[in-house]
C-alpha cells in the first residue's frame, strides 16, 4: 500500500496538500476512497509533465451521439430559441466540456456563489458565471428548448429548464468587472445585451455549430497534444505580430517549463470588443501564420469564447479553460482581458492586476504561470527584454496600433519585425 493509499484508508486525507492536483478534486473526502483508485491518484500525481487534470476532476461531454436518440431529443421540446453568438460560444463550450466541470447554465445559487465568491458551491473555482439569458417570461421550469444556430437553425442542444431567475445585474456587475458603469465593455453587454431573465438547466448537445473555421473540443485537442511534455496556453484575441510570437515562442524557455514542453496558441474566435478585428479575419490571419512560421513546437486551436474583457476574474476563465484543454502552464500578459472607457480612454485595471490574480490562484487552479516578457524591438539586437535594452543602452523601435493601422489602409510597407507578412496581406484584403 502507498503513502496516498495510507492516508486515505486511515482518514489523513487533509494532509494531501503536498501532492498537486488533488486537493482540487472535491471527492477527495476521508474514507471514500478506495486503496486502488488512491494508488492510482498518486501515480498520476507523481507522473511528471502529463496533460492537466480536468477541472474537477472529470471532462465532461454532454453529445449525444445516437441519430434515434437525437431525434427523440428534438421531438420532446416544448420551446426553441435562437441563440445569440455569444450564448452559442457558451452552449458550445458546455457541451464539448470546455466548462467542465459544468453540465449546463447555472442555477441561482451557483450563479451567486461565483458572482460573490468566486468558486462554486462546493468550493471549486470558477472566474465568471456561465447563464443563458432570455426576455421570454413564457419559459418556466420544466420546459425543454431547442437551442438553435442563427441564419440556419441547426438545432445544437436541448436545454432542460430548472429555474427561471431574476439576476442582480449591479452586483454582479461590480463583482466581475469591478464597475457598475456602462462604459466597460463587459457592463454593457450584461446590462443592455443579456435579457431580463437568467435560464438554469441542463443541457444535451445535438451538433457542433457550423463555422468557417473548425473549434475542435478538449477531448480533440488533448489527442493531438504530445504525452509527456508540458503544455504553455497562449490566449489571444488579436492577430499574432512579431513581438507575440517572440513572446510565446521564449516561454518554453520559462525557469517551470520543461525542456520538452510546447505552446497551445489558442485564440478566442468568438464576440469580443465592438472595435476588435472580426474572428473570421482573425482566424485567416492565424491559419497564414500556421503556415509561415511551421513551428513543430507550436500546436494550434481555435476557442468559441465570447470575450467578457473582465480583467483579472477572465484570466481565472481563460486559465481554468485551458486547463480543460490539457494546458499545464498559461501565459498572462500584461494587462490581459483589460479595457478602456469608452468615455475616457482610462484603463479598468491596473496592467499587472491580472497576473497578480492568477499567480494568487495558481496552485488552486492547478495551473503554472508564466508571466509575459517586456520584450522590446532594438535597431542593434533585435528583439529583447525591456531591462536588458535599458542595460545595454540599446535603440528601441516602436509601432503603435493606431499607425499600424493607417498604415494598413494607405497601403505602405509594414516592417517585418512588426508583422508577418502573411498576416498583413489578410489584413490588408478585410479591409
Amino acid at each position: 500500500m502507498n503513502l496516498l493509499a495510507i492516508l486515505l484508508t486511515f482518514n489523513l486525507a487533509p494532509t494531501l496538500s503536498f501532492l498537486p492536483n488533488l486537493t482540487n478534486l472535491k471527492f477527495v473526502k476521508p474514507g471514500i476512497i478506495s486503496t486502488k483508485f488512491a494508488t492510482k491518484m498518486l501515480a498520476t500525481a507523481e507522473t511528471k509533465n502529463q496533460l492537466a487534470v480536468p477541472h474537477g476532476g472529470e471532462l465532461i461531454d454532454l453529445m449525444i451521439t445516437d441519430p434515434q436518440a437525437k431525434q427523440e431529443c428534438i421531438i420532446s421540446c416544448t420551446k426553441s430559441v435562437t441563440l445569440s453568438a455569444r450564448q452559442l460560444c457558451d452552449v458550445e463550450l458546455l457541451c464539448n466540456g470546455g466548462l467542465s466541470p459544468l453540465k449546463g447554465f447555472m442555477a441561482e445559487n451557483d450563479y451567486k456563489s461565483v458572482v460573490e465568491n468566486m468558486h462554486l458551491p462546493n468550493g471549486l473555482i470558477f472566474g465568471l458565471p456561465i447563464v443563458f439569458d432570455t426576455n421570454d417570461e413564457s419559459i418556466a421550469a420544466g420546459d425543454r428548448v431547442l437551442l438553435k444556430q442563427e441564419g440556419n437553425e441547426l438545432g445544437i442542444a436541448v436545454l432542460s429548464v430548472s429555474e427561471v431567475f431574476l439576476p442582480n445585474k449591479p452586483l454582479e456587475c461590480m463583482k466581475c468587472y469591478g464597475t457598475s458603469k456602462l462604459e466597460h465593455p463587459g457592463v454593457q453587454m450584461v446590462a443592455m445585451e443579456r435579457g431580463k431573465f437568467y435560464v438554469a438547466g441542463e443541457l444535451e448537445g445535438l451538433e457542433r455549430p457550423i463555422r468557417e473555421f473548425d473549434c475542435k473540443g478538449p477531448a480533440q485537442v488533448r489527442a493531438e497534444l504530445p504525452e509527456g511534455c508540458d503544455v504553455v496556453a497562449f490566449q489571444c484575441r488579436n492577430p499574432i505580430h512579431r513581438a507575440h510570437y517572440e513572446l510565446f515562442t521564449r516561454a518554453l524557455d520559462a525557469e517551470n517549463v520543461g525542456k520538452d514542453g510546447v505552446v497551445l496558441v489558442h485564440p478566442t474566435c468568438g464576440p469580443t470588443q465592438a472595435d476588435d478585428i472580426p474572428g473570421d479575419v482573425r482566424y485567416r490571419t492565424y491559419e497564414v501564420l500556421k503556415e509561415e512560421t511551421a513551428n513543430p513546437r507550436i500546436k494550434w486551436a481555435y476557442l468559441p469564447y465570447s470575450m467578457h474583457m473582465a480583467g483579472p476574474r477572465e484570466a481565472i476563465q481563460h486559465m481554468m479553460i485551458r486547463k480543460n484543454f490539457g494546458c499545464t502552464h498559461f501565459i498572462i500578459g500584461r494587462d490581459m482581458a483589460g479595457s478602456k472607457s469608452s468615455v475616457t480612454g482610462d484603463d479598468f485595471y491596473g496592467p499587472y492586476e491580472a497576473q497578480e490574480m492568477a499567480m494568487s490562484r495558481s496552485n488552486e487552479l492547478g495551473v503554472k504561470c508564466v508571466p509575459s516578457l517586456n520584450l522590446v524591438y532594438t535597431q542593434e539586437e533585435g528583439y529583447v527584454t525591456a531591462d536588458y535594452a535599458k542595460e545595454k543602452n540599446l535603440t528601441p523601435l516602436s509601432l503603435s496600433g493606431t499607425k499600424f493601422r493607417k498604415m494598413l489602409r494607405d497601403g505602405e510597407d509594414i516592417p517585418e519585425w512588426f508583422a508577418f507578412k502573411s498576416v498583413v496581406k489578410v489584413l490588408r484584403e478585410s479591409i
